[in-house]
C-alpha cells in the first residue's frame, strides 16, 4: 500500500487495526531455534505476502478515491485492515530472530517489520481493547469537532475547514482570536484520554524493548534514539539564524498593521495573526509583510494559460522535465489510469496524490488539475514520487520505500524546487529571466511556508517525546506545549492557557497518533538535495535561481539514490547523491541567502528575538 503527498490513509483505521492485532498476533508457532536459513526463507514469504496484499489495498483505495460511496469506502476499509493485519502479524513474527546471526539484508528486512509500528499496544487483551476505543473515540472527536460561537447551532457552527478559512482572510483581531480560542473548545474533552493513551503505548513499547513509545518512533533513523534527537537539535541550529530574521521582519510588519499594542516588538507573535490556525505556515500574510517592490516580473499562471496548456499538457511538461535529465518516459498505463481532472459525474478526492499501485510498473497521479502555477509545481512534485516509485521497484517490497521518512517528500520537494524562471525560459514560457532584484518578493513568500514551518515541524513531536518519557508530565500538558512553541516559534497564546485546556489536541496529528518529525526532516533534505544536484549540473550563481533541467548527471545521481530505496541505511542514500553522509540544514540557508541578507537590512534598527 504505497501512496505519498497529501493522499492519507484513515489513520484511526490503521491505529484500531494494530492495537488489535498487536494481542493476538503471536497466535503463531515460533520455532524453538531458528536459523539464518528461517529467517531467509520468512522474509521472502513476508515480502510476498505484504506485497499481494498491498497491491490489493492499493486497488481498493485507488477505487475509493475515483468512486466515493459507502460500500467503496468499506471494500477499501476491509482491504486495508487485511494489510495492516498482515503487518503487525508479521512484525511480532520477526522478533523471534531477535537472536539469529544472518546476512545484513535480511537482519534489515527484520528490523524494518518490527519498526513500522507507531502504536504498540500491550500484550495483555483488555487493555488492547481499552486503547482501541481510545483512539478511535480522539479521532472520531478530532473530525466530528466544530466551535459553535454563542447564539450559534447548526449551520452556522464552524468546522475546521471553514475556521482555516478565517484565519487566512481574516484581519480582524477580534474574529481571529473568537475562531483561535473556538477552535481549542474542541480539545480538552480528549486530555484525559490522551494521559491513558500515553500509558498504554509506553506499556506496548516496554513490551518491544523500548523505554517509551517516543524512542520506538526516533529508533526508526539507523541511529539510536538519543542520537536522532541530538541530530534534529544540530540541524535547528543551523537554520535558527534564517527563522530569527524572518520572525523579527514579520513581528515587525505585523506590529505597522495591527499595531504595538496588538503586537509588541519585545514578545512573542501572538498566535492568531499569523494566518495560519496553528501559526505553522505564514503565507496567507504574504499580503501584509510583502515588499513594495515584490512583483517577480512574470505570473506563471498566467504564462501557462496564454501558453495553451491544458491538463495533460502541464503533466507532459512534468515528464518533460525528468527526460530531461535522463529518466525513461512514464508508462502508457500511467496515462490511461491517472485522474488528471475532476470527472462531472460523480465525486473524487481532488487531492493530490501519487500511486504505486503494482510492482512500481502501475504509476499513477490523482490529481483535479486546474492551469494555474500552483498545480503546475504540484505536478512536478508528484511525479518526483512516481519516479522514485520506479526506481526502487526491483528492491524487496520491504526495501520499496524512501530512504527514512522524509526523503519521498524531500525528493519531490526538491524537483518543485527546479521550477525557476531559468526553467521557464527553457520552456519558452518566459523569453528571459528577471533580474535578480526581483528575487525578494518570491523568496519572502517561500520563506513564510517553508522556514517558518522549521520550529513548528520540529517542536510537535518534541512535545509527545517529552509526553512519552515523562519529562512533560499529565499536570503540565499544555504548559509544555507553550513553552516549546515559545522556544522554537517565538509565539505565545493571544489569552491565558490553563491546564483545563488540551491545545496540543486541536493539531490532528496528536489525537491521530501520526509522527510529525518527517516534515521536518523533508523541510531540510530538499534543499540538501537541490543543492547536490545543482552543484553536479555545473550551475553557477545563487542557489534559488538553479535548475537541473537538462542536466544527465544530476539525474544519474539522482537515480543512483532513488535506486536505493530502503535496502540501506538512509546516510548511505544521502551519500549517493550528494556526496555527504550527514544531513545539512546549511543548504536551506544557501537557497535563502538573498533575502536574508535582505532581512537583515531591514531589521538593522530593530531588536531582534524574544
Amino acid at each position: 500500500m504505497r501512496t505519498h503527498s497529501g493522499h492519507r490513509n484513515n489513520a484511526c483505521m490503521l491505529a484500531v487495526v494494530i492495537s488489535l492485532l498487536l494481542s493476538t498476533a503471536c497466535a503463531h508457532d515460533p520455532r524453538a531455534n531458528p536459523s539464518a536459513d528461517d529467517a531467509r526463507s520468512f522474509v521472502e514469504a513476508a515480502n510476498a505476502r505484504l506485497e499481494a496484499l498491498g497491491v490489493r489495498a492499493a486497488r481498493a483505495e485507488w477505487v475509493k478515491a475515483n468512486f466515493i460511496t459507502v460500500d467503496t469506502e468499506a471494500l477499501a476499509a476491509e482491504a486495508y485492515e487485511n494489510y495492516i493485519a498482515a503487518s503487525v502479524e508479521l512484525a511480532k513474527q520477526a522478533a523471534q530472530f531477535n537472536g539469529v546471526e544472518t546476512d545484513a539484508e535480511t537482519r534489515r528486512q527484520l528490523e524494518l517489520l518490527k519498526r513500522a509500528i507507531t502504536m504498540p499496544a500491550p500484550s495483555d487483551r483488555a487493555l488492547t481493547q481499552e486503547l482501541t476505543q481510545i483512539a478511535a473515540g480522539m479521532d472520531s472527536n478530532y473530525g466530528k469537532a466544530q466551535y459553535c460561537p454563542e447564539g450559534a447551532e447548526g449551520e452556522d457552527c464552524l468546522d475546521i475547514i471553514e475556521i482555516r478559512a478565517i484565519t487566512a482572510e481574516s484581519r480582524d483581531p477580534a474574529a481571529l482570536l473568537d475562531v483561535w480560542i473556538g477552535w481549542r473548545t474542541t480539545s480538552p474533552a480528549i486530555r484525559d484520554d490522551y494521559r491513558r493513551f500515553v500509558e498504554l503505548t509506553n506499556q506496548g513499547a516496554q513490551e518491544l524493548g523500548y523505554p517509551d513509545t517516543g524512542a520506538l518512533w526516533r529508533s526508526n533513523y539507523d541511529m539510536s534514539p538519543d542520537a536522532f534527537a541530538a541530530e534534529v537539535d544540530r540541524l535547528w541550529q543551523q537554520v535558527l539564524p534564517l527563522y530569527e530574521s524572518l520572525h523579527c521582519y514579520v513581528r515587525a510588519k505585523l506590529a505597522e498593521f495591527y499595531g504595538e499594542d496588538q503586537v509588541p516588538l519585545d514578545q512573542p507573535i501572538p498566535a492568531h495573526l499569523l494566518g495560519n490556525m496553528w501559526a505553522q505556515d505564514w503565507t496567507n500574510i504574504y499580503d501584509l509583510v510583502a515588499p513594495d517592490d515584490a512583483d517577480p516580473g512574470y505570473d506563471l499562471t498566467a504564462l501557462v494559460q496564454k501558453a495553451g496548456y491544458d491538463p495533460l499538457g502541464m503533466v507532459r511538461s512534468g515528464e518533460n522535465f525528468f527526460s530531461s535529465i535522463g529518466f525513461e518516459p512514464l508508462p502508457d498505463s500511467f496515462w490511461e489510469r491517472s485522474l488528471f481532472t475532476k470527472p462531472q459525474d460523480r465525486e473524487v478526492v481532488c487531492h493530490a496524490s501519487a500511486w504505486d499501485v503494482e510492482d512500481g510498473d502501475d504509476l499513477r497521479i490523482k490529481m483535479c488539475i486546474e492551469v494555474n502555477a500552483e498545480d503546475f509545481q504540484t505536478i512536478h512534485h508528484e511525479l518526483g514520487h512516481n519516479y522514485y516509485q520506479r526506481a526502487y521497484k526491483d528492491q524487496p517490497y520491504l526495501f520499496r520505500g524512501s530512504a527514512n521518512d522524509g526523503f519521498h517528500e524531500a525528493i519531490g520537494d526538491a524537483i518543485a524546487l527546479s521550477v525557476t524562471p531559468a526553467y521557464l525560459v527553457e520552456l519558452g514560457l518566459l523569453d528571459a529571466e528577471p533580474p535578480p532584484s526581483k528575487d525578494v518578493g518570491l523568496l519572502l513568500r517561500d520563506a513564510l511556508g517553508k522556514v517558518a514551518f522549521l520550529p513548528f515541524g520540529i517542536l510537535v513531536d518534541q512535545w509527545r517525546w517529552g509526553v512519552f518519557s515523562g519529562e512533560i508530565p499529565a499536570d503540565a500538558y499544555n504548559a509544555g506545549w507553550w513553552a516549546l512553541r515559545e522556544k522554537y516559534q517565538g509565539i505565545r497564546p493571544p489569552d491565558e492557557r490553563g491546564e483545563d485546556l488540551f491545545d496540543p489536541g486541536a493539531k490532528y496529528h496528536i489525537p491521530g497518533n501520526t509522527p510529525y518529525s518527517r516534515y521536518f526532516l523533508a523541510a531540510i533534505l530538499q534543499f540538501q538535495f537541490h543543492r547536490a544536484m545543482c552543484e553536479i549540473a555545473g550551475h553557477e550563481g545563487p542557489l534559488n535561481r538553479c535548475t537541473i533541467y537538462g542536466s544527465k548527471e544530476a539525474g544519474r545521481r539522482l537515480n543512483e539514490m532513488l535506486e536505493m530505496g530502503m535496502s540501506r541505511p538512509w546516510p548511505d542514500a544521502l551519500e549517493a547523491l550528494t556526496g555527504e553522509r550527514e544531513a545539512d540544514a546549511t543548504a536551506i540557508r544557501d537557497y535563502f541567502a538573498p533575502l536574508q541578507a535582505w532581512l537583515d537590512e531591514k531589521n538593522a534598527s530593530r531588536s531582534c528575538g524574544w
